[in-house]
């Protein structure tokens, strides 16, 4: 029995953070409502680098992010269309969003009202910023929160920060504090009825980066960008092989002196700038420029394959489809296939969460969902008849 089975949950997010929250949450078993704008639902429905599946609000940002879950259209600039999420929310254990702070209020559907309407209900509102501070009412968009949180002043090289991370970092990790910030909610209900929870993208974002941060809270070290080098050690960093990167944490003393005798570099051994760990640190740049004298010689994965054997972690640099395609990925459960998506007209590959629970991986029955899929089937759920339903399409409530 997946663990958040029984938990229904109202998905009113866009694009990234709360989608991803929520996809999570569907993987653990909660029955996810996705709550969307009529007529065009969710942003990420247009994004995405298939132009043809976005003309089919079906964009590829929306697939990655929505299996499992079951769309409705709710419009809650219309008085009907607040009553119906009152009435979804009286029946819900969560409800998600990502307005910025006051939206919801504003719309008279906010947690004051809904509380009153649940007791038990754990709302979660994902911002930028967070729901007070100066900062509280700008856009948040990844961008942005990389930027402020100074995760872009550490990334990339001396000559190349500030750098944005690959991939859209803070929004995820914004996500996936909510998702456990809800867990935690939920497990505490019995004890403390409902509960708002707040999560700010940049305080989610900060709150990861414990090393970085602390060496400026603590020892008073200004963060820094060091491209592929670990700064707490070398040689620890990527170094390069006849055929691209190879990761190097040879971070103990005696993984060094097994990287010098395999590679056949004894020689460095007996060079009094290398003695220490604190000695490599200082002349890193040198000593990555001998080691790459013999590195250069052979494959990445190789060598990654002998200094593993010998107890010195290592690792090629892969692409992304090359590590998808690796028995590691490949033979794990991470990936889920969809024959046939309705709406998108082919089959798809998405994929699941990071985790096993009882040595599987959590996964969802059914494909991301077209909009207002399941307008029927949900507003009956909850006393709405067809006729009804007809009417409320008419006035534009849904």
């Amino acid at each position: 029995m997946p663990p958040l089975s029984g938990v229904r949950v109202l998905d009113l997010t866009n694009v990234l953070a709360g989608p991803f929250c929520c996809h999570q949450l569907a993987h653990l078993g909660a029955d996810v409502i996705k709550v969307e704008l009529p007529g065009r639902g969710d942003l990420a429905r247009q994004l995405g680098a298939d132009q043809k599946l976005n003309e089919k609000l079906m964009g590829v940002s929306f697939l990655a992010q929505n299996a499992g879950k079951r769309s409705i259209t709710v419009n809650l600039k219309h008085a009907k269309g607040r009553d119906l999420l009152k009435r979804l929310a009286a029946g819900a254990d969560v409800l998600v969003e990502n307005f910025r702070p006051g939206v919801m209020d504003r719309r008279g559907v906010g947690w004051a009202t809904l509380k009153e309407v649940n007791p038990r209900l754990v709302y979660c509102a994902i911002s930028g910023f967070g729901q007070d501070g100066p900062w509280r009412g700008l856009p948040a968009y990844d961008q942005i929160i990389q930027g402020a949180s100074g995760v872009m002043s550490i990334t990339g090289a001396p000559e190349t920060a500030p750098y944005r991370v690959g991939y859209p970092i803070c929004d995820t990790i914004g996500g996936l504090t909510a998702a456990f910030a809800i867990s935690a909610a939920l497990q505490g209900r019995e004890k403390t009825g409902g509960a708002f929870i707040d999560v700010s993208m940049l305080e989610a974002t900060l709150a990861t980066m414990g090393w970085a941060v602390s060496n400026w809270l603590i020892a008073g070290v200004r963060p820094a960008p060091n491209g592929n080098e670990n700064v707490t050690s070398a040689p620890s960093g990527a170094f390069r092989a006849e055929d691209g990167l190879l990761n190097i944490a040879a971070n103990k003393q005696e993984q060094w002196e097994v990287l010098c005798r395999h590679i056949g570099r004894e020689d460095l051994l007996a060079n009094p700038d290398y003695a220490t760990r604190e000695d490599r640190k200082a002349n890193r740049l040198a000593l990555k420029a001998e080691l790459e004298k013999t590195l250069a010689a052979r494959p990445a994965r190789d060598w990654a394959r002998e200094l593993n054997g010998l107890g010195v972690p290592s690792g090629a640099v892969f692409e992304v489809p090359d590590i998808l395609d690796h028995p590691q990925i490949a033979d794990r459960g991470l990936i889920a296939e969809f024959d046939h998506v309705p709406g998108a007209g082919r089959g798809i590959r998405v994929l699941r969460t990071g985790v096993k629970i009882g040595g599987m991986p959590p996964g969802v029955g059914s494909p991301p969902p077209r909009l207002g899929e399941h307008n029927t089937e949900v507003y009956g759920e909850i006393g709405v008849t067809p006729a009804e339903l007809a009417r409320l399409e008419e006035e534009g409530a849904i």
